[in-house]
């Protein structure tokens, strides 16, 4: 029943803790500080190293004979293509006497609506005289070819009106001949035709005068269109300032950088899936969190900072140093990512322990954080892992080993039957945490707790298995039957490394 449950809520668990991925990313803000601070080196090294070209700029004022008030800004945009065409390309060469290629020439510039009629044009060159000249030379081609453009349509759209007007007075005259002497009241018989004729004589003489009228509008619109277009700002050299390109550059390039960095740093704690929260480590090895501590302090750490790492120091060597006193046998500190945190907290266990007598420490690290450690008179003697068996056991006895990958597991027993952990957070992935639980207790190691180093300061999940005992479930149990002589069935809350192997392979074991 309990085995079902416990499976049932390992099932039931979100596949993505956002508050573990906070935490992690903000744990790992190294890699985003260093991202950012790389995106803001770069770019102001590329404002410093990749200075831009020399550039002009000019504004044309462009008419149109279709400008409308409620225009959306397709005129402008025609426009724009238009300077983009190899005919305006051509031309500025013309006018520059120049050789180069039109379409290699087109890519130095660009035109950029700012209104409905006026166009802004920058030109890069290799000098700001040559930008400024460029520049000069394209918007002059860019008029010349608008004003073209817009007499022809004008001269086009006046003849088509001319032409039309003359097919009217084509007809009109054939009206005036049949009509001929004739007065609308001269023959009653032939009155209705003759008032036809009249009718239709007066609506085309209307209507060639109002093709007149358009085709001189038509004309008359032109000139206006010819002064409309215009230059309105002289080209001129556009000076860049390097710091404040520089600062620009700095300030994108910090934010791109800090951007990626969170980015990876989200997607590495994804993939890696390396529980940080004291509420995951304690469930993934089966064993209460007992004690916290921050890793080892730095140079630049304040005096109240080390004050208080001090003190959790000394409150966690007088727990340990009761708990070595009052158990029958030996107990062992196994690290997991904190050989140096693990061999400092050995050491003050030793200092405390010397008082009721000979302190051995039997050294499993696989560091020489304590094999290189000189030993002073009255201190505590430390011995290597491979004389574990061979020493005596008279006096305070403990042992200091690793449970990281690459450890002998035959070898652990050797130094405690007993043992507590001290795991980094977020150091080993969840896998790893699972194996080493149920290493231990295939070994009929129990664990007392776990200290755990190097916490995140904002977790406040609980580290405490409340539904069994504060050791390593399995194997407590197996040795408790071993001792009473009685294979005892267990009846508490599986931890979630053992809650996921199947029952099959549960009840061989």
């Amino acid at each position: 029943m309990t085995t079902s449950t416990t499976s049932e809520s390992s099932a039931a668990a979100p596949l993505l803790d956002l508050r573990a991925l906070v935490v992690a990313v903000r744990r790992r803000r190294r890699l985003w500080y260093s991202m950012a601070l790389l995106g803001l080196l770069i770019g102001a090294a590329v404002a410093v190293l990749l200075p831009p070209p020399p550039t002009a700029v000019t504004k044309v004022l462009v008419a149109h004979q279709e400008d409308q008030p409620n225009d959306t800004g397709t005129l402008i945009r025609t426009d724009v293509e238009v300077l983009g065409t190899t005919r305006v390309a051509d031309k500025a060469l013309q006018s520059l006497k120049s050789r180069e290629n039109p379409e290699d020439f087109m890519r130095t510039y660009r035109g950029t609506g700012l209104t409905n009629n006026l166009l802004r044009i920058d030109v890069t060159g290799d000098s700001d005289a040559q930008a400024v000249a460029r520049a000069k030379a394209l918007a002059d081609a860019f008029i010349a070819i608008h004003v073209g453009r817009m007499r022809e349509a004008a001269k086009a759209e006046a003849q088509a009106l001319l032409d039309q007007r003359d097919r009217m007075r084509v007809e009109l005259d054939q009206v005036n001949k049949a009509i001929g002497d004739r007065s609308p009241g001269s023959d009653q018989k032939a009155s209705a035709s003759n008032e036809s004729l009249f009718s239709r004589r007066a609506e085309l003489t209307s209507r060639i005068a109002d093709f007149d009228q358009r085709a001189a509008q038509a004309r008359t619109g032109t000139p206006r269109i010819v002064s409309g277009t215009q230059i309105v700002d002289a080209p001129h050299a556009v000076h860049h300032s390097l710091p404040k390109a520089a600062a620009t550059n700095a300030a994108i390039g910090l934010v791109l950088g800090l951007v990626l960095g969170l980015a990876l740093a989200a997607l590495g704690t994804v993939v890696a899936d390396r529980p940080v929260l004291r509420r995951e480590i304690a469930a993934n090895l089966g064993a209460s969190v007992i004690a916290e501590l921050r890793g080892a302090p730095r140079r630049w750490s304040v005096p109240w900072q080390r004050r208080r790492a001090r003190t959790a120091r000394e409150r966690l060597t007088t727990v340990l140093a009761r708990t070595v006193r009052g158990s029958a046998e030996p107990v062992s500190l196994l690290e997991l990512g904190c050989a140096r945190s693990a061999s400092v907290i050995a050491l003050d266990l030793a200092e405390t322990l010397k008082t009721d007598g000979p302190v051995m420490i039997v050294d499993g690290l696989p560091g020489p954080q304590l094999a290189d450690r000189p030993q002073k008179p009255g201190g505590p003697s430390v011995v290597g892992g491979e004389r574990a068996a061979e020493v005596s056991h008279e006096g305070r006895r403990f042992g200091v080993g690793s449970v990281a990958p690459g450890t002998a597991w035959t070898d652990l027993p050797y130094l405690g039957g007993r043992t507590v952990l001290v795991v980094r957070a977020g150091h080993s992935s969840a896998a790893w945490l699972h194996t080493v639980a149920r290493q231990l207790a295939d070994l009929s190691i129990a664990v007392i707790g776990v200290v755990l180093i190097d916490p995140d300061p904002r977790d406040r999940t609980d580290g405490t298995l409340w539904d069994g005992p504060h050791t390593a479930s399995r194997g407590h149990d197996e040795r408790a039957a071993r001792q009473n002589g009685a294979g005892r069935r267990r009846t508490e809350q599986l931890p979630v490394w053992a809650a996921r192997v199947p029952d099959s392979d549960q009840e061989a074991r």
